[in-house]
């Protein structure tokens, strides 16, 4: 049976994180009647989408190997009178970035230049793009996974100009001072004071509450693409913004239909298949889900023998 409407919503909304999709569809220039394929194919590609929820901006017919639609319009062909798929792309908006969250910073490269002689703060820039959040001087943060606190005292653009850089914009962090900060670690925003209980009558100082807590335990959806099937138990080289880890398979819990969208019972994913799967770090990551921070809710998985991607994971 299909899914529940809101289920299905949800599901390929969390998968895609998108308001519309575009639909190239090729080779109709291969069939013997090109408008009927289009005709059938449009109106199967409209049900899909009706029953995952999610708009259609725009379906195309092209021909790669002619070029059909591509970049040229050819009027006419497939009864197809619109916008060519370059046309349709350029007028799409561009996905917002995360700047309404707190800061999360994944360091990229460490530059060094001891041979300053201010002392009044740390003598390295730690550049990155900026994944969350906005990055200004004055704003108290915090190093992962060592927990270090500190204040970013500069930040520089990518022209190594002074200026506040927002979420999807690289910069250059200079701290308040020497901070052993390595390529992988993150620099988040500093912890914030949890709120006093009322009835409390012992005085304790509440603990800090992480702005984003970390994790060893994900339960994620993994497209998969390598040839070898994803099964419990295999370990895998994780990348989580530029930190790698391992991680290992505890369970598949199941896979999509990718024709009814139906979640069904399964003990691993085969090659282009899309799952719900549990995973177990090595060591804990500050993840959240893909439905509210891109960057810090995606990893992929890499064979750790043949080095080749295998998956692609969004964190549930």
């Amino acid at each position: 049976a299909l899914l529940p409407q809101t289920r299905r919503h949800s599901l390929l909304a969390h998968l895609l994180r998108v308001n519309s999709l575009v639909f190239a569809v090729n080779k109709l220039d291969a069939v013997a009647d090109p408008a009927l394929a289009w005709t059938h194919i449009q109106g199967a590609l409209a049900r899909f989408a009706q029953a995952a929820g999610i708009a259609v901006h725009a379906t195309v017919p092209v021909s790669a190997l002619k070029g059909w639609n591509v970049v040229d319009a050819n009027a006419g062909w497939c009864g197809y009178q619109g916008p060519t798929l370059l046309q349709v792309l350029e007028a799409l908006p561009n996905t917002p970035a995360d700047t309404a969250l707190p800061l999360a910073f994944p360091v990229q490269w460490v530059e060094k230049f001891s041979s300053s002689s201010d002392t009044s703060q740390g003598r390295r820039v730690f550049w990155g793009r900026v994944a969350s959040g906005t990055v200004a001087p004055g704003t108290p943060v915090q190093i992962f996974p060592s927990g270090q606190l500190a204040t970013v005292a500069q930040v520089l653009d990518h022209a190594r100009r002074p200026k506040d850089v927002p979420a999807g914009t690289s910069a250059g962090i200079i701290l308040d001072r020497e901070v052993d900060v390595s390529r992988g670690d993150w620099i988040l925003a500093a912890p914030t004071a949890a709120a006093a209980v009322a009835d409390d009558d012992f005085g304790d100082t509440p603990a800090a509450v992480p702005a984003w807590p970390a994790s060893r335990e994900l339960r994620t959806t993994i497209a998969w693409m390598d040839d070898e099937p994803l099964v419990a138990g295999r370990v895998y080289w994780a990348l989580h913004g530029h930190r790698w880890i391992k991680a290992k398979v505890k369970a598949v819990v199941h896979k999509l239909n990718i024709n009814t969208l139906a979640e069904e019972a399964a003990t691993q994913l085969d090659p282009n298949a899309i799952g719900r799967v549990d995973l177990l770090l090595q060591e804990a990551i500050p993840a959240a889900t893909f439905a509210k921070a891109r960057v810090l809710g995606s990893l992929i998985l890499v064979d750790t023998a043949s080095h080749k991607t295998a998956g692609a994971v969004l964190v549930n």
